[in-house]
């Protein structure tokens, strides 16, 4: 039996962490402890109790469980458990754990529907994926979401201290291990307790008669390290990375940054860069979009580790910059106005007039703004139906604010020439 099973919970107070959800008056414990529970969704990160705390549940609730993992299960295998609910019925009933569930496709997951609502079985899904992406919207709407939470350091060293001496039991009690090598990969294994024991596993096998700090460290390292490019770890990093930049969080950005780069991922934060230069900079640091460029061209032509450090700089760069999103908003405006249906007709004198023909038709009349004092002339730009509209406001910055005095005396000191040279 491997050792994760051997230190296995068999109760909920033995379950490490997740004290937001099974502390004594926690919501989830006070579900399961009524011995009524709805149909639950548990969603987290691997290792953090999820199956474990799913056969606790059928236990309390007096269910017969039934586990299928959807990475490789079909649909007759759903099936066939859910045939059994008619024999199984008469006692406790059925429990049906089905983990991963985001592996399922709808067809599958629809299968689930009618036993969930008549109450033939108790439906506990598991996912490491945001279950309002992944999961079928009914089967959803009918089951309760809780989020694990990795499991903190200080929570996981209880259990690799008792993992240890199941170890050492079945090995005569030789060896030795200190607080400060549990401490080391119970703070590398990135909250994962089955990460953390098979570690502490390896560790024991690879030392003599005393588990080191060095061999812990070698044989843990990078284990912390949660990222899959497709999944929601993933886009959570890059949102906290952008939302750190446009917070003016320099330390924080470049903490995001690291941690996307130490995934193996450079096209995703060079993207962002460029993205936040024009989002969240914009006008107030016209200049920031070209130094971005260039500090992601550095990145992409230098490739990886060393690629961090131009990024560095762009993502510092933007953190300590001037804010402005009003070029992003007068986009986001304009684009909602069309998306609604508010196109307009162009008005006929910025028509194209390079062609026979194009006077016949009403083209013509563009005044050219070169050929007036200043290099304004006032003229309808907008179609008739949004002469009116406003799609940029200038932000309060010195660059957008210094635009906007310069042309409000333009504009003033022409004010009704639209006609005169």
């Amino acid at each position: 039996m491997p050792l994760a099973d051997k230190v296995r919970p068999e109760s909920i107070d033995e379950i490490a962490g997740q004290k937001h959800l099974l502390a004594p008056g926690a919501p989830l414990r006070r579900l399961l402890e009524s011995g009524h529970i709805p149909s639950l969704v548990f969603y987290g990160p691997p290792g953090t109790g999820k199956t474990t705390l799913a056969s606790i549940a059928a236990k309390m609730t007096d269910r017969e469980m039934f586990r299928i993992n959807a990475t490789t299960a079909s649909l007759s295998d759903v099936r066939d458990v859910l045939g059994n609910t008619d024999s199984v019925f008469s006692s406790g009933g059925i429990l049906l754990y089905i983990d991963e569930i985001q592996y399922f496709n709808k067809k599958q997951q629809q299968s689930l529907l009618e036993y969930v609502e008549d109450g033939r079985i108790i439906l506990i899904c598991s996912t490491t994926e945001n279950p309002y992406f992944t999961i079928y919207g009914a089967l959803l709407s009918r089951s309760t979401v809780f989020e694990f939470k990795p499991v903190g350091s200080s929570e996981l060293l209880p259990v690799l201290r008792r993992a240890f001496n199941i170890l050492n039991g079945e090995y005569g009690g030789a060896k030795k291990c200190s607080d400060g090598v549990l401490g080391l990969i119970a703070s590398s294994c990135g909250g994962d307790v089955r990460k953390a024991i098979n570690a502490l596993e390896n560790t024991y096998y690879a030392s003599g008669s005393e588990l080191s700090e060095e061999s812990a460290g070698l044989l843990t390292q990078r284990s912390g390290q949660r990222f899959d490019t497709d999944g929601d770890q993933h886009y959570d990093l890059l949102s906290a990375f952008q939302k750190s930049i446009r917070g003016s969080d320099a330390d924080a950005a470049v903490y995001y940054l690291a941690r996307l780069l130490a995934g193996g991922d450079l096209i995703s934060p060079c993207r962002r860069l460029l993205v936040i230069a024009s989002e969240d900079v914009g006008l107030a640091y016209p200049m920031a979009a070209a130094i971005v460029k260039s500090c992601v061209d550095s990145a992409l032509q230098i490739g990886l580790p060393e690629a961090g450090l131009p990024l560095s700089e762009a993502a510092i760069l933007l953190a300590t910059a001037p804010k402005s999103n009003s070029a992003a908003a007068a986009y986001w405006a304009a684009a909602a106005d069309i998306a609604d249906g508010k196109e307009g007709e162009i008005p006929l004198h910025l028509r194209d007039t390079h062609y026979e023909g194009a006077e016949k038709l009403g083209r013509g009349g563009y005044k050219y703004p070169h050929a007036y004092p200043d290099s304004y002339i006032e003229q309808q730009y907008l179609p008739d139906s949004l002469s009116s509209a406003v799609y940029y406001v200038p932000g309060s910055n010195r660059t957008e604010q210094a635009a906007k005095e310069y042309w409000d005396k333009i504009k003033k000191k022409h004010s009704g020439n639209s006609e005169s040279r």
